[in-house]
């Protein structure tokens, strides 16, 4: 991508205004504690102690909107404890410039550094930096700036007693965040009905897991709905899969596709009623219709096999969401082929009491229990049905289990050495954070000095600037940069008029900064835009209240904002941390945790008596993390005005699709894992084997610019066929020569080379031989 074009896509990014859904009582709180505020500060000190408690105010507000799981009292007194610090430290040096300068880049450079402890922190850190850099000038002795400080911490306490006397969806980014999983899976389930290996994004599902991480006390408090539907959600996902996919026996046309579209519909219905339960904390209403499809008598005889079995699973599963959505039990009815004393439970990890089992229909070859995929601890006894082609008894589900564990949060204070690991890992020069703080730093002390000797006065809205906008990736900076501006613009000419006109005084310049805030607080959500145009008013407004007046402030505000926002815009093209040389590294690290996971599942099979459930969860959470990450780096990259380096963007999409479909095969057996009792597969074993250790050295081939080969799984899958010509484990097998399909389209999508031509100038055929992209076998 060209400059021109960069810059135009991150102008347009930045001038953006979305559309969000508003939360106008959580804005309505905020503005409402930081007028208590301002009210006792100007009571007690007078307006430059209001001014100074009213940013932290201000800001212990805007930290409990941030994207958190953690509660939100503890993010206002933390927010406002720092920039307390921050402002006393900071007044402490301001008299002596260089000791001031000193501090001020200590402080930018360990805030550019806490991004590594994650966004909220980040930000957090940035703003209070940003802040402090106003907050010093006002105070004009050491018990002033005390005082102040003070008054910043009551600032942050304020709005954390608010927040816990006046909440507002107390559980409402939980609830959200399991809802939209559930929605998202009966999205995929309606896409299944018309692409039968449709994709399926889960990050849904890694939020919905991010939010069950609940703090001791948290946990004694959840409400019930909350408790289990994850851990189904999650089996949910490959039995969908397992259903609608031809290569696991229903026809692309036929009476069992037709019912197979029915029962995904009905699937989809159920799960959007359980999203919609959970997400307002209603009783499910779950769709008659959607109910009788999973009791047609004539099903048995449609389906049989492995979609029999995906189907009275997905059966079971679908009425356990129901329950735990908070729905009335709907009580099973045996299907046509699955006799009385066949009964299996499908229980959730995420339960903290014992569940009382309940009897879900089997057909004669399911056996066992299906096994929970959110139970990241020792699994429970009972494994999930056999893979198709496996046949045995039906045992009886165990009367009781063992109460499974709650995914913990760790403390605040138990936080901070994590936080602390997480940033020394990425002390070192290659790190795109750490080159994101030397940026800050230096650009903050640039444009500090540079404000301090312009004769503009207010020196500080330069490097303010310059730390509010800067993010360790390109299209942020510059997007924030533009908004800023353009921001600044607007909301310092609309606060000018209305002082013109009006000329408020103390009162009434406080009245109007809180009625900003509280217009910020509303509309955070809809893009920078709108937020920088009311942050400019409410700083126009607030230091009217302190004395100044608007011709002190607008004039430089304006241009020292235009010479930040160039000076961070500047600092990243001339010291950037592209994302696009990063993308091999990427790729290899989401093939060398993809392994893993697929070799996690067939040593399920080699060895079906050893407790591997847990190992493939791990594996699979450790590969979706890797997914992640590579998918936020291509976004990044793709915004960069970079050309690739060894990797094209054509290379890279398929190579993704190739690591997608790798997943996707895996996961298709992973919906069948076998049960205890169940015949081992010993070739299975061999297999895993190869594919850990040759995806391991196809990623560092992958890093070090090679195509990788995969002699070694080549070798051992001949060694299967060889070894067991009597069909005994067909469907491991088969899926065993898939996988080995992607790992070879993985390798063709990295090399590059130009093939040799024939005498009749056409391309040789792939040694493979020509492949149908719409034949599901190879996709």
């Amino acid at each position: 991508m060209s400059w021109r074009r960069a810059l135009k896509d991150t102008a347009r990014s930045g001038i953006a205004v979305e559309r969000k859904r508003l939360e106008p009582l959580i804005a309505v709180r905020g503005a409402a504690g930081l007028a208590i505020v301002i009210a006792l500060s100007l009571w007690l000190f007078g307006p430059a102690a209001a001014a100074s408690s009213a940013f932290g105010a201000f800001q212990a507000a805007i930290a409990t909107f941030q994207r958190s799981w953690r509660p939100r009292p503890e993010l206002a007194i933390a927010s406002g404890t720092s920039l307390a610090v921050s402002t006393f430290l900071g007044y402490l040096t301001i008299s002596k410039e260089p000791l001031f300068l000193a501090l001020l880049v200590v402080w930018t450079f360990a805030a550019g550094m806490s991004w590594a402890a994650g966004p909220t922190i980040g930000l957090i850190a940035s703003s209070n930096v940003a802040i402090m850099l106003v907050t010093v000038t006002l105070p004009t002795s050491v018990a002033q700036a005390a005082g102040h400080a003070a008054m910043m911490i009551v600032g942050g306490l304020v709005q954390a007693a608010l927040i816990v006397l006046f909440p507002v969806r107390r559980w409402g980014a939980h609830r959200d965040a399991l809802a939209d999983a559930l929605a998202a899976e009966a999205d995929y389930a309606r896409r299944l009905r018309h692409d039968p290996v449709a994709s399926f994004d889960p990050q849904p599902l890694m939020e919905a897991r991010n939010a069950a991480a609940v703090t001791p006390r948290q946990a004694r408090r959840r409400p019930a709905e909350l408790h289990g539907a994850r851990g189904i959600a999650e089996r949910i996902r490959p039995v969908l899969a397992s259903l609608a996919d031809p290569a696991m026996g229903v026809p692309v046309e036929g009476p069992a596709r037709d019912r197979v579209r029915e029962l995904l519909a009905s699937a989809a219905s159920l799960l959007d009623a359980a999203a919609h339960a959970i997400r307002h904390g209603e009783p499910v209403s779950a769709p008659p219709a959607a109910l009788a499809t999973f009791r047609t008598p004539d099903t048995g005889s449609i389906l049989t096999g492995a979609p029999y079995r995906a189907m009275t699973r997905l059966n079971t599963l679908l009425q356990d969401v129901v329950e735990t959505a908070g729905g009335t039990p709907q009580e099973d009815t045996p299907q046509k082929g699955a006799p009385s004393g066949a009964r299996g439970t499908a229980h959730s990890a995420e339960n903290d009491g014992p569940s009382t089992p309940r009897p879900a229909p089997t057909d004669p070859g399911a056996q066992g229990t299906a096994h929970s995929a959110e139970n990241d601890g020792p699994s429970t006894p009972g494994r999930a049905p056999t893979h198709p082609g496996a046949r045995g008894t039906a045992r009886p589900a165990p009367a009781t289990r063992t109460r499974p564990t709650t995914r913990t949060r760790p403390t605040f204070l138990a936080l901070i050495p994590k936080a602390l690991k997480a940033m020394r890992g990425e002390l070192h020069r290659g790190s795109p954070i750490t080159r994101h703080a030397t940026r800050v730093s230096a650009v903050a002390a640039t444009g500090y000095i540079l404000g301090t000797w312009l004769p503009l006065g207010h020196g500080y809205w330069a490097p303010l600037t310059s730390v509010m906008v800067m993010r360790p990736d390109f299209s942020q900076t510059y997007s924030r940069a533009v908004a800023r501006l353009a921001g600044t613009v607007i909301g310092v000419a609309v606060a000018t008029g209305v002082v013109q006109a009006a000329t408020p005084g103390t009162l009434q310049s406080g009245t109007l900064a809180v009625a900003s805030a509280a217009l910020m607080y509303l509309l955070m959500r809809t893009g920078q835009f709108a937020t920088q145009a009311c942050i400019a008013a409410y700083v126009v407004f607030l230091l009217g209240m302190g004395g100044e007046e608007w011709t002190q402030t607008v004039p430089e505000r304006v241009l020292l904002t235009l010479m930040g926002g160039f000076l961070a815009m500047l600092a990243y093209a001339v010291y950037p941390a592209w994302e696009t040389p990063r993308l091999r590294t990427r790729l290899a690290d989401w093939l060398a945790a993809q392994g893993p996971y697929v070799a996690a599942v067939f040593g399920s099979y080699a060895d079906p008596s050893a407790s591997n459930a847990p190992d493939v969860r791990e594996a699979l959470l450790t590969a979706r993390t890797a997914r992640a990450a590579w998918h936020a780096a291509v976004a990044r990259a793709t915004a960069e005005p970079v050309r690739h380096r060894g990797l094209s963007r054509t290379a890279a999409d398929d190579a993704e699709d190739a690591l997608a479909q790798l997943g996707r095969v895996a996961m298709l057996l992973e919906a069948h894992l076998p049960e205890r009792g169940a015949t081992p597969v010993p070739p299975a074993a061999r297999f895993a084997d190869a594919l850990r250790e040759s995806t391991h050295k196809g990623a560092k081939a992958i890093r070090e610019r090679r195509v990788p080969t995969w002699d070694a799984v080549r070798e051992a899958l001949d060694a299967w066929e060889t070894e067991n010509p009597e069909n005994a484990d067909k469907v491991v097998r088969n899926t065993a020569t898939l996988v080995l399909d992607t790992l070879t389209e993985l390798s063709e999508a990295l090399d590059t080379a130009v093939p040799p031509m024939t005498l009749d100038g056409t391309a040789p055929e792939k040694p493979n031989g020509p492949r149908n992209p719409k034949d599901s076998a190879t996709r």
